[in-house]
């Protein structure tokens, strides 16, 4: 495959965006593989995402960062690149709960995912066996509330050592410090059993069935200070009739949280997202 970078860009909304960015990348010979942008007219906020055949070059090219930055400073751009040749490298924390932990390396070997999976974290030794069938190391590092910051700054080790650049939450049933959601900002995607912001905190199929909801969901989210508040990456709902046990919905929701978990992990590896304080712009999935 072709190396490429790809561009995210915001701003504020201003005329002539897109042509002077894309003239830019014309001028020094670049090839545009993809190109998509949104505005937020309410915000009066400018979103792109912009995909460069890197062709012969090297990246980074200091000189050509430079002048871009230039350009940056003069339209008020915060911008960040990626390298599409560098997989990321992801760990992936679990309680007891398999199916999310399953499916994300399912599809990372069959190419569905463009990543690397070095790592299981685990507050349990149950799901051991299952990293194991893939063969990714486990982690097994029991938490109790006197031992959780010792417990999360063994996670930091294991996360620094391994190199890993983006922390998915699947079905890891503890609830991180502010101090490392903070850290790992934007880089920590969290899948959630219930259609938020209803439903918060744990047991939401329970209280779902409470309330006689009609309708059950799944929420993938980056991790903030703020416990189920962080900006949403994906979302999907099911519909769910007063026959429906608690247990059966737990069943629905679990595949709603595969797919959910899924979709969101991908959307992030391939940089189609965009944070945007309490939100995200996530682009289609495009070249």
């Amino acid at each position: 495959m072709a190396r490429a970078v790809i561009i995210l860009i915001q701003c504020r909304d201003q005329k002539g965006l897109v042509s002077k960015i894309s003239t830019f990348w014309y001028e020094r010979g670049f090839n545009v593989l993809d190109c998509q942008q949104h505005v937020d007219n309410g915000a009066g906020n400018f979103y792109m995402r912009l995909k460069l055949d890197l062709e012969e070059r090297a990246w980074p090219d200091a000189s050509t960062t430079n002048d871009f930055q230039k350009l940056a400073d003069s339209l008020h751009l915060n911008w960040t690149v990626h390298d599409t040749g560098t997989p990321e490298r992801v760990a992936i924390l679990v309680s007891k709960a398999p199916h999310c932990l399953y499916d994300l390396l399912v599809r990372q070997r069959e190419n569905e995912l463009p990543c690397m999976i070095p790592l299981v974290i685990s507050n349990h030794d149950d799901l051991r066996s299952v990293a194991e069938q893939f063969g990714v190391p486990y982690e097994h590092l029991p938490i109790s509330a006197d031992t959780k910051p010792q417990q999360e700054s063994q996670i930091r080790k294991l996360l620094d050592t391994h190199r890993i650049g983006l922390v998915v939450l699947a079905r890891y049933m503890q609830v991180l410090s502010s101090r490392f959601a903070g850290d790992y900002a934007g880089r920590l995607i969290n899948i959630h059993h219930g259609f938020l912001p209803a439903f918060q905190g744990g047991n939401a199929y329970q209280r779902a069935y409470e309330r006689g909801v009609k309708m059950i969901g799944a929420t993938a989210h980056y991790v903030t200070a703020d416990l189920d508040e962080g900006p949403i990456i994906e979302q999907d709902v099911e519909r769910v009739t007063h026959e429906d046990s608690p247990k059966e919905l737990s069943r629905i929701g679990r595949d709603i949280e595969r797919l959910v978990l899924a979709r969101a992990v991908k959307a992030h590896l391939e940089r189609r997202v965009i944070i945007s304080g309490h939100k995200t712009v996530v682009f289609s999935s495009g070249v």
